[in-house]
């Protein structure tokens, strides 16, 4: 009898389960995910609501154009289900799917998801429907994108690497189609094109585009931004509020974020003339530029609030106050007061405002100390210096983010080529991760078409985390990128000579180990203490020589040899009111001791370079005909320029010696090689200017190759005729590029009033 009951409930309990099952299973045909696949070519309709965003509207003809790429005609776009054909891509954020079309849909801030659905309707009437659909506007791009790169095989940085998607007839989606993509690892992503020299010397912008990049190119930074699923950008260095490229950007969807320069915008390149710029003493004037800044800005613009004190210039404030001049506690408090003041008036406006404070220089000095105070509703971001070699010492805790180089003007970093290697952006930005300090990473990409696999590679890390299966301490941690770098760049052929090749190339240079002669800022102030010598107390990373350091250092043993030492110091990123300043001066020994450095340095490189060089070109023959071009930019260019512009610094340092010690022949010989080895580099050079990219290298104002060999000539021509024509005496590094990059402004100054 209890075994009769037991089985009579457990079958009455089956049977009050299997009654919703069964009414499920009859209407499930009409709505669920078919199992089948799903073929797409140009005859696709894509449907998008006229209610989606305008960011995701543009997005949309992006992958019209890609579509058109594959398949050789952009399918129809169309706004209902209702008109579309009988397979449809249906473009559409969360809450605008339309009614009775049951898409895999994502539920976290910028998730998004791929799947199949079956629209309403029976028979030949059924449509089949290809959901690409966000939880929300920055979600539904990202779906947009993903889809292009992995079913229409569209490069993310194509516009950056010229890759063009196969062409194809048809395309066939498999039937497990669906897929969710979870919300991303680094919650603000995005690139800072800072010291755009190259941008804007390409294509500069037209008179009446208010740029000094042309809207187009910057529409291109967007988009790249955006396929590598970025939600943000620091839309140039020395900007005003209401520049063109600024609301550009979020016209395009994206956050805007401001240099940590230009504290809430403001400008301070073009700080007045005669107008104090000192918080101990007139903090009223900051007040009124912070205020008349935050309200520049357009309605409706998302912005990320960088707030701080700096000087003029990205100097250190210290340098322009001189009550805080050596007094860290008092430094560290006029930031802390200001980061205050600035909260206070953006809330005024914006009264959910969020904000970032990033620790630049001597902001982690401060912060390591105790100095400066965070309010806890501002993202505390560490900086490296340049170098991938976070600042933190350690002390990096969960909320708080980084700032990033994979590109950086400082007279000795890189400009023009790669220089940190993945497995750097790997164990850092991993770290990172495992501490919880994922609000915020800031990559400063400069140009971004030199260091396109390095900015691939960390905007990846920022969305999905470090690749799986990628053990930090492991030899090859960077391996397995460059692998995939190189096979979808150059071919599966060429993927393991050049995944070495890569190691070997970022092994290369020489490690930093000294800071060079004394200098000044741009804006003619005595500098912050030399950071201490690699590697960094603050971190483990090594700081290599990257290849501004060959061109810096030749100028400036040239100029210093034949102005006897009387060298003008022209203001680069500064106010124009900012004087010229006289270089100080090394003594006899100093200079000798320097000379004796570059030789061994060089020395000590050239036979890495040379087999860097041999092994790339070796491998020319394993790389795609149509991907030629792109290796020869890319990589040989890249290689080049390190190589002989570390073997002109060799030159010029032995010249310089030899000539002292009264062996002239032997000085013009070396002097005479040092213009064949700049004379090569500008070759390879020449040979990346391909197609579109013409003039690319009219922009190289700040690393100054074409410079440097103006002044080589000048010194091979002072040792055949000591009655030669001598350069003017003036250091001009970075004026020449921040002429052009801000001449767009014209006059006008920081609103003070």
């Amino acid at each position: 009898m209890m075994l009769s009951r037991l089985v009579r409930s457990f079958c009455l309990r089956c049977m009050a389960f299997a009654v919703p099952v069964l009414l499920l299973a009859a209407v499930l045909p009409a709505y669920a995910a078919p199992s089948a696949a799903v073929t797409i070519d140009s005859s696709v309709t894509i449907v998008e609501s006229a209610q989606e965003t305008a960011p995701v509207r543009r997005a949309t003809r992006d992958l019209l154009a890609d579509f058109g790429k594959v398949f050789g005609q952009a399918p129809k776009l169309v706004e209902r289900l209702e008109d579309a054909g009988p397979v449809a891509i249906l473009v559409a954020e969360r809450s605008r799917i339309p009614a009775g079309v049951h898409c895999v849909s994502a539920m976290d801030t910028e998730s998004f998801a791929f799947s199949i659905a079956n629209a309403p309707g029976s028979g030949k009437q059924q449509k089949r429907v290809v959901c690409l659909t966000g939880a929300d506007m920055r979600g539904t791009i990202y779906a947009i994108y993903q889809f292009s790169e992995s079913w229409l095989g569209v490069d993310p940085m194509y516009l950056w690497t010229d890759k063009q998607p196969e062409k194809r007839s048809s395309i066939a989606l498999p039937a497990e189609f669906s897929k969710t993509y979870p919300k991303p690892v680094f919650r603000y992503r995005g690139f800072f094109p800072n010291d755009e020299d190259q941008l804007t010397g390409w294509i500069p912008a037209a008179k009446n585009e208010h740029t000094g990049i042309s809207l187009k190119v910057w529409d291109n930074v967007y988009e790249t931004i955006l396929r590598l699923k970025g939600n943000m950008v620091v839309p140039g260095t020395w900007v005003f509020p209401d520049d063109a490229q600024v609301y550009a950007a979020t016209e395009r969807g994206l956050i805007v974020n401001q240099h940590h320069a230009i504290p809430l915008g403001v400008n301070v390149a073009r700080w007045p003339h005669d107008v104090p710029y000192n918080f101990s003493t007139h903090p009223e004037i900051l007040e009124r530029a912070w205020t008349n800044a935050v309200a520049t800005y357009k309605p409706g613009q998302e912005i990320l609030w960088s707030v701080g004190l700096r000087g003029l210039s990205d100097s250190s404030y210290a340098s322009l106050d001189p009550s805080v001049r050596d007094n860290d506690p008092l430094l560290g408090q006029r930031i802390s007061d200001a980061i205050a003041e600035q909260i206070k008036i953006v809330r005024a406006k914006y009264p959910d405002a969020k904000f970032v404070t990033d620790l630049w220089q001597e902001g982690a000095r401060l912060t390591q100390k105790g100095y400066i105070k965070i309010p806890p509703e501002v993202t505390l971001v560490w900086a490296d210096t340049g170098y991938g070699d976070m600042q933190d010492g350690g002390k990096v805790a969960a909320g708080q983010g980084a700032y990033f180089h994979v590109a950086m003007m400082n007279g000795n970093a890189n400009q023009l080529s790669e220089m940190v290697p993945v497995s750097v952006i790997h164990s850092e930005l991993g770290r990172y991760i495992k501490a919880g300090a994922t609000s915020y990473i800031l990559v400063n990409t400069s140009d971004i078409r030199p260091v396109a696999m390095t900015t691939r590679a960390l905007m990846e890390t920022a969305w999905g985390g470090v690749p799986s299966g990628v053990p930090q301490e492991a030899n090859d941690a960077d391996g397995a990128f460059y692998r995939r770098w190189a096979t979808e760049e150059f071919g599966a052929k060429s993927a393991d000579v050049l995944s070495a090749l890569y190691k070997e190339y970022f092994a290369a240079p020489s490690e930093r180990t000294s800071f060079g002669a004394p200098g000044l800022t741009s804006a003619g102030n005595a500098p912050p203490a030399a950071p201490p010598l690699s590697p960094s107390p603050l971190s483990t990373v090594k700081r290599e020589e990257g290849d501004q350091h060959y061109h810096s250092e030749i100028r400036r043993l040239i100029l210093d040899e034949l102005s006897e030492h009387q060298v003008i110091a022209i203001p680069s990123q500064s106010p124009k009111w900012t004087l010229p300043r006289v270089m100080p001066v090394i003594d006899e020994q100093q200079h000798k001791a320097l000379l004796a450095h570059d030789i061994a340095e060089c020395e000590e490189a050239q036979p890495r370079w040379d087999a860097v060089w041999n092994h790339a070109v070796a491998a020319k023959d394993l790389i795609e005909p149509d991907r030629r071009d792109y290796y020869q930019a890319a990589v040989l260019t890249m290689i080049s320029i390190n190589r002989e512009s570390n073997r002109a610094l060799l030159l010029v340092a032995r010249a310089l010696t030899d000539a002292e010690a009264g062996q002239a022949d032997k000085a013009k010989n070396e002097a005479d090689e040092a213009l064949q080895a700049l004379d090569t580099a500008r070759h390879e050079m020449d040979s990346a200017e391909y197609g579109k990219w013409k003039n690319w290298y009219r922009g190289d104002w700040l690393t100054g190759v074409a410079r440097t060999r103006e002044l080589v000539q000048a010194y091979a021509d002072h040792l055949r005729d000591p009655m030669a024509p001598l350069p003017a005496p003036a250091a001009w590094t970075g004026w020449e590029a921040y002429f052009h990059i801000m001449e767009y402004e014209g006059d006008r100054s920081v609103d003070v009033h």
